[in-house]
């Protein structure tokens, strides 16, 4: 079998060369073209203005304002519970009674006791009378006199003993009728009418707890310091959210004020406990209940507001790609304040329109394409204000 001869061998070797050369300059021709058509698909959205309130997060817990726990104050029988479990109550309502007989014979024992005591003082002094008269005329001795002087300061005494006694009794006859300290709402009962109760037993009838208003205890970075203590001096009180994440959604559960600031910052932790008061009309917040807290701590007055998403984090700094006609630019912004819901920026303009997502495909210049449900400035801002 005969080779190809050399300079066939050439001739196909430059053909073949000359071939892929034209595949390659017609691909670099066609490039440019299909690049200049091509258009980034994009969210925007407008620069909002607005006021905007600022607020501090914490975690805090729901305390009781008073919470008491009913204890007999005398030893007797429990005769009659006159409230029922998780019933509402008033400060002054008749909860419970115990026997009381004892006391009421020890009360008659000592009112009779002063009885007596006074018929005596009435004798005596009548004796005393006479013997002065006497002794004017040297008809009874002074020694006589001054006896019946003493007599009578003696069951003068034994009057206010008596009347001492009276008194205690009925104070205690008093304790036999239990009566709620606060308004509030009881809690469970743990002893049954017609057993016996002391003043020793190491567990209470029952307990009240007030429910409205209610506390919250939560602590704070120590650097917030001179921020509360402003808000607490300021004429208005400061607001002060409870929330409670459910099924991913934020409850609001009650709006309340700044009340209080611990007299200390704790060592350990470097924050300071702060407490704040809610109205509890409806009873949603709960004594021991864990609760998301959110104090409003200032107000940025026509702030520049725009989505979390639309701000990008570079080398130099936070920066948005701003729309200028169907291209995009690069714009350094700083940032002011920011949030799970919206975020205040500076260094641009209300009413631009800014790139909210597809960011990572773009660069200075990049050509873009709106998409159409992009969300309008008014709903954007309506959003900002949401918790």
């Amino acid at each position: 079998m005969r080779r190809p001869s050399r300079p066939l061998l050439l001739a196909g070797l430059t053909l073949l060369a000359l071939a892929a050369l034209g595949v390659w300059y017609g691909q670099r021709r066609e490039a440019p073209a299909n690049h200049a058509q091509t258009a980034i698909p994009v969210r925007v959205v407008s620069v909002a203005q607005q006021d905007v309130p600022r607020f501090a997060s914490a975690i805090g817990s729901v305390l009781s304002l008073h919470s008491v726990d009913v204890r007999p104050q005398v030893e007797g029988v429990l005769t009659q519970v006159l409230v029922k479990e998780g019933q509402w109550v008033k400060e002054g309502d008749l909860l419970a009674t115990l026997d009381d007989r004892a006391i009421r014979a020890q009360l008659d024992q000592a009112q009779a006791q002063l009885g007596q005591s006074q018929a005596q003082i009435q004798v005596a002094g009548v004796d005393l009378k006479r013997y002065r008269l006497l002794s004017t005329d040297d008809g009874v001795s002074k020694q006589t006199l001054d006896q019946q002087q003493a007599l009578v300061n003696q069951l003068q005494a034994t009057v206010k003993g008596n009347q001492a006694a009276i008194a205690n009794a009925q104070v205690q006859l008093s304790y036999t009728q239990i009566r709620s300290p606060v308004t509030g709402r009881v809690g469970i009962r743990n002893v049954d009418p017609g057993n016996l109760v002391r003043t020793s037993d190491t567990q209470g009838l029952f307990s009240v707890t007030q429910i409205d208003p209610i506390a919250i205890e939560f602590a704070l970075p120590q650097q917030m310091l001179p921020t509360l203590q402003t808000l607490l001096k300021a004429p208005t009180p400061a607001l002060v959210q409870a929330y409670m994440d459910a099924d991913g959604e934020r409850n609001l559960l009650g709006e309340g004020h700044l009340a209080l600031i611990d007299n200390q910052i704790s060592a350990t932790t470097g924050t300071v406990r702060v407490k704040a008061e809610f109205d509890n009309k409806d009873g949603r917040l709960w004594p021991g209940q864990l609760v998301t807290i959110r104090l409003r701590t200032a107000v940025e007055e026509n702030a520049l507001v725009v989505p979390p998403p639309v701000v990008q984090r570079g080398i130099d700094g936070h920066f948005v790609y701003r729309l200028d006609g169907d291209k995009v630019t690069s714009v350094p912004v700083k940032v002011i304040y920011q949030d799970s819901d919206q975020t205040i920026i500076a260094g641009v303009k209300p009413g631009e329109r800014l790139v909210l997502d597809g960011q990572s495909r773009l660069k200075p210049g990049a050509r873009v394409e709106v998409a159409p449900d992009a969300p309008a400035p008014a709903q954007m801002a309506d959003g900002g204000n949401q918790p």
